[in-house]
């Protein structure tokens, strides 16, 4: 990072790791087309399917289940619709239920008509109503098709896990399939795609530092796939058509391939997040942290401040050096509360700062966030008394 500013927005996009910038020169260099049968295609091929190795193993999928996209935007587009196959036979989804602290990505309802989408509620701690999910699949029609679920390991905002196991187990009760978007999950927490039971998983690459415009669908077999929405030459075993964009993958299979080894080695600590909160709580004890009480990415704090508009105080840390978000990036420049924090119950307006770090997070970019912080708050205070004498 430059000198004097801090980047604390890693669920936004993870800086570019050292491993992915080589793996993309390196493949920038390459001539052939992974299609062709000749010298120069079979080397870029080996390239992709290091890759799709590389990124499988992260998620303990097989390598042949994985489907690169352009990002997780394109995958949730794709997996999100009426139309599967399994094999040859066509399959129908009728109906697509959602989380209402879901990405943007996900509430869209992809190829379903919005009155084909239920929403599924969430508790003040951001965790979903399985009462209501299960009252939903119980009325759910099956001889109009299956019923189709997604759900976010992760919370983009809060960082708030769902329980992914359990809510698997109830779709499978009832004969569903299960959609993960497992943008913010994978590579901070340990995903495995055999014991979730997702059907599939959404997965990006500039979330872990690799390049942005590149992702996957990671399916748990091959047996019921959705119905392509980018048709072309049979790539990726006819899921997703074009001529794949092999820096990009290259990029994203390095950082898939580090984002392993740190998890396989210890994982990320909570440690800073838990000393992040603390400090919050001892410069502001009115601030609020949303979803503490239950588990979290362990990178992750979304916070309000009393009397302190988010998008103001965003904009206030980013003049002092700081890097942080009003919620998820995807809806900045949006007028409005956070939908996410709508979706908790609370839904007054309010605004949460969301501080996002890595493991190699400094101590230095921490304390000039805490300064800053200390600034804003004092000054708050200071003017309490002058609004009250005013009025």
């Amino acid at each position: 990072m430059a000198r004097n500013r801090a980047y604390l927005d890693y669920n936004a996009s993870a800086p570019l790791i050292p491993a992915a910038r080589d793996a993309v020169v390196n493949a920038l260099m390459q001539t052939g087309n992974p299609s062709s049968v000749h010298l120069e295609g079979r080397a870029t091929k080996a390239i992709l399917e290091a890759a799709r190795r590389d990124v499988a193993a992260l998620v303990n999928s097989k390598p042949d289940h994985v489907v690169f996209t352009s990002g997780a935007t394109e995958a949730a587009s794709t997996l999100l619709t009426p139309h599967y196959t399994m094999g040859r036979a066509a399959m129908r989804l009728s109906r697509l239920y959602v989380g209402a602290s879901e990405h943007p990505c996900i509430l869209a309802g992809g190829q379903f008509p919005a009155d084909q989408v239920d929403v599924i509620g969430v508790d003040h701690s951001g965790l979903a109503d399985l009462e209501q999910l299960r009252a939903l699949l119980v009325a759910h029609d099956r001889s109009q098709g299956l019923p189709l679920v997604a759900v976010q390991a992760a919370n983009n905002e809060t960082g708030v896990l769902q329980p992914i196991e359990t809510i698997g187990a109830l779709v499978k009760e009832f004969g569903g399939l299960f959609v993960v978007d497992a943008v913010q999950a994978a590579g901070r927490i340990p995903l495995d795609i055999t014991t979730s039971s997702a059907d599939y998983l959404i997965l990006s690459s500039h979330k872990i530092g690799g390049p942005k415009g590149v992702g996957a669908i990671v399916a748990v077999s091959d047996l019921a796939m959705p119905k392509p929405i980018i048709r072309g030459g049979g790539q990726e075993k006819g899921h997703r058509g074009g001529t794949e964009a092999l820096p990009l993958i290259a990029g994203f299979g390095a950082a898939a391939r580090v984002a392993k080894e740190r998890l396989d080695s210890g994982g990320w600590p909570t440690q800073k997040r838990e000393m992040i909160e603390q400090s919050v709580r001892t410069i502001a004890p009115d601030a609020f942290i949303y979803g503490e009480a239950v588990d979290r990415l362990p990178n992750t704090t979304m916070f309000s401040l009393a009397d302190m508009k988010a998008e103001t105080v965003q904009i206030a840390f980013d003049l002092a050096g700081i890097a942080l978000s009003a919620g998820s990036a995807c809806s900045s420049g949006k007028v409005g509360p956070s939908h996410v924090l709508a979706a908790m119950g609370y839904g007054d307006g309010t605004g949460g700062l969301r501080v996002s770090t890595a493991p190699d997070t400094s101590d230095e970019e921490i304390a000039l966030f805490l300064e800053a912080l200390k600034i804003m708050v004092a000054r708050r205070d200071r003017s309490k008394p002058a609004a009250a004498d005013a009025a």
